[in-house]
């Protein structure tokens, strides 16, 4: 039994399939820092960066910049 919801439902879930696939496709870094701090006294600070993309499309720019190995030679 579908209703009037279900079809906002179905095109969100392809917009966010659309949206994931994008991000993939191109990448995206994710970037922030943790600062742990008693009376204004610095304990502990933490920086953090992710980079989250699939792996073709990573591979590409190093095969191009020369910073993935070759294969050996067989011939």
């Amino acid at each position: 039994m579908t209703g009037p919801g279900t079809e906002v439902d179905d095109q969100r879930r392809v917009a966010l399939v659309d949206l994931l696939d994008r991000v993939l496709a191109g990448g995206v870094v994710i970037s922030g820092d943790i600062k742990l701090a008693i009376a204004d006294v610095d304990l502990v600070q933490i920086s953090v960066r992710a980079l989250i993309s699939s792996i073709s499309a990573l591979s590409t720019p190093a095969v191009a910049l020369g910073g993935a190995p070759k294969p050996p030679d067989d011939g």
